[in-house]
């Protein structure tokens, strides 16, 4: 579906709609549930694509600790708006049936975060598919305030992803890279190869890659990265042997294991900056005596503000940003087995699973 395409014609008459639901530990199961309400600050979107985010596999696998059952995941969203609350004035981005992406998180707006642009620190905050419904299913209901429209000559697939991409900009942005620093990213899904996009639009050309999928390894190639292969030595001592013994200026951890953390530290040069990205283990022993000595920086990347998010889908609209393989269209019907699929180390960069739509 393109973004000049239209979804089916509908009336709020439609009472039930397909929802995938999380039931609890590798459960999955297709479900009949009420349409949501709109509330009067509301938009209700109806799904075009809904991308499944690698932070989602451990709340797939019962791991995380914002994610319970029973739940409908999903905050990579593109769609239509269908419907708008009492207070939303149906004009530009919330008129009826234009293309839309939605910010899946919710702010309060009011905090001395929210105030200085830095929203996704807001204490109160709540995220789609984890605190409310998300968007696997035919119909999600979100605030009027996170609706964006598509610009034109986006499509509507590639807007499903404008959520990674503003992740990867704020994580660069922390990072304080410059030009001429050299980086290294461990992990080449989605949000990995959305980092070294984003590392090139800031002019680092020394961009080296880990990742033990072949397929992956070579998307992350095709756009101009140095592939470190692990396969006889460990990561950091490959990196140390490329570099003259040196190590690059900033690490990315796009993983979120133990061993992908420690690797990214011993990879860093003195003075080097480590940004952890995933969120697949909870606690890592650390050399922290090497932090000192070496005065390395640890910072954290959790989400992205509300102007990242806006320029992540404006460097979409551009063609400075986007996935131009790996990327797999499924039917929401098909979503438990993708879910079990990425757990088992799938090779796609992205699966978008498509409400009431076919492979």
């Amino acid at each position: 579906m393109t973004m000049t395409e239209q979804p089916e014609s509908t009336s709020m008459g439609v009472v039930d709609m397909d929802a995938l639901i999380y039931e609890a530990p590798s459960v999955m199961t297709m479900h009949r549930i009420a349409v949501p309400v709109c509330g009067p600050k509301d938009v209700l979107v109806r799904v075009a694509y809904s991308g499944i985010c690698g932070s989602e596999l451990s709340g797939f696998l019962g791991q995380s600790s914002i994610r319970r059952p029973p739940l409908v995941f999903g905050h990579e969203v593109s769609g239509y708006v269908e419907a708008v609350g009492s207070e939303v004035e149906p004009v530009g981005a919330c008129a009826i049936g234009t293309a839309v992406t939605v910010n899946p998180l919710v702010s309060c707006g009011d905090c001395t975060y929210c105030v200085t642009g830095r929203q996704q620190l807001c204490a109160k905050r709540l995220l789609l598919g984890a605190s409310l419904p998300g968007c696997n299913a035919e119909f999600v209901r979100v605030p009027a305030s996170g609706v964006l429209a598509v610009p034109s000559g986006l499509d509507i697939t590639d807007a499903s992803m404008v959520e990674p991409a503003a992740f990867a900009m704020r994580a660069v942005e922390l990072s304080g890279i410059k030009p001429t620093s050299s980086a290294l990213v461990i992990g080449a899904g989605a949000i990995g190869l959305f980092l070294l996009q984003v590392l090139g639009e800031f002019g680092v050309k020394t961009r080296y890659v880990a990742e033990k999928n072949p397929a992956r390894l070579k998307m992350a190639t095709d756009l101009g990265c140095i592939p470190i292969d692990p396969a006889d030595s460990s990561v950091s001592a490959v990196l140390r042997g490329e570099t003259g013994g040196d190590g690059v200026d900033v690490a990315f951890d796009a993983v979120g294991s133990g061993s992908t953390r420690r690797e990214c530290l011993m990879s860093l040069t003195v003075g080097g900056t480590l940004v952890l990205v995933g969120l697949h283990s909870d606690e890592t022993e650390l050399p922290l005596n090497t932090v000192v000595r070496s005065e390395i920086k640890i910072t954290g990347a959790f989400a992205y503000s509300v102007a990242n998010f806006r320029n992540g889908l404006d460097w979409l609209a551009s063609g400075r940003l986007g996935l131009k393989s790996g990327v797999v269209v499924a039917p929401l019907s098909a979503g438990p087995g993708w879910y079990q699929r990425l757990v088992d180390g799938d090779p796609a960069a992205k699966v978008l699973l498509r409400p009431g739509g076919s492979a």
